[in-house]
């Protein structure tokens, strides 16, 4: 079973690399994030006409927004509050195997690395603070993907010197997810398949005028799991090539195959 995670930035302005993905990679679930369209404006039929047939929903206007769309059932819809303002940052659904697959959407928090001077930046980790305590609590065997916006290691982000003040890779929002890694136990999917310190990026800004050649990125999408699904990943794919299609995302999509 093929798990995708993917900040697509308006999926209906984006439909068309996203049926693209899909045809090409097949994946049986997606999770999107920052879909930005609400519940009954989602394209819902091109998914249907590529056989995803499952969805499920947390729209908002303009802002935020997150789906899992997929082949398979899907079931026990539940939407978490971390943001603890009613904004559609997290989807959960659990699958028959007794799997569940968590998809958030961590806030961004802004430029300045200052809770004061930035309550965005406070927000966030308001809401990674929320996760930790709802991961203490985890019972059964999970999947928690999606666009964590923290790039925690040296070799997660372009050049460590340079962007250790910059807001996703700070000391700080650092040392929140390793709190939240803790706190279940969680193994980081992607450096299980490509072991620090070797390059994994999975966003590149909009800034660059080249973002192939100046490579300047960072890694914000995670797929993490339970120690319980450790043994059951079989690879783990960062699909760079879809920054360079039409109308892309800054984000691409990762891929996480497991063998149930």
């Amino acid at each position: 079973m093929k798990v995708a995670s993917w900040n697509i930035n308006s999926v209906r302005f984006r439909i068309e690399i996203v049926e693209r993905f899909l045809r090409e990679h097949q994946p049986d679930v997606l999770c999107l994030q920052e879909t930005k369209v609400t519940d009954d404006l989602f394209p819902a039929g091109p998914f249907r006409q590529l056989g995803y047939n499952h969805q499920l929903l947390h729209g908002q206007p303009m802002h935020h927004g997150v789906a899992i769309i997929s082949r398979i059932p899907i079931r026990e819809d539940n939407r978490l509050d971390w943001q603890a303002n009613k904004e559609a940052r997290h989807i959960g659904v659990a699958l028959d195997n007794g799997v569940r697959i968590e998809n958030v959407y961590v806030p961004a928090g802004g430029e300045v690395a200052d809770r004061v001077a930035n309550p965005k930046f406070g927000q966030k980790l308001d809401f990674l603070e929320r996760m930790i305590d709802w991961s203490s609590d985890l019972k059964c065997p999970t999947i928690l993907t999606g666009d964590f916006n923290v790039a925690p290691l040296d070799s997660d982000v372009w050049s460590h010197k340079q962007l250790r003040t910059t807001v996703s890779h700070t000391e700080v929002e650092i040392e929140t997810l390793d709190r939240l890694k803790a706190a279940a136990d969680w193994v980081d999917v992607g450096r299980e398949f490509v072991p620090a310190p070797d390059r994994l990026f999975t966003w590149w800004s909009y800034r660059a005028r080249d973002w192939s050649d100046s490579d300047r990125g960072r890694r914000l999408d995670h797929m993490w799991v339970t120690p319980d699904l450790a043994g059951k990943a079989v690879s783990h794919v960062v699909h760079e090539p879809c920054r360079g299609w039409g109308k892309p995302s800054d984000h691409v999509p990762i891929v996480t195959e497991f063998a149930f």
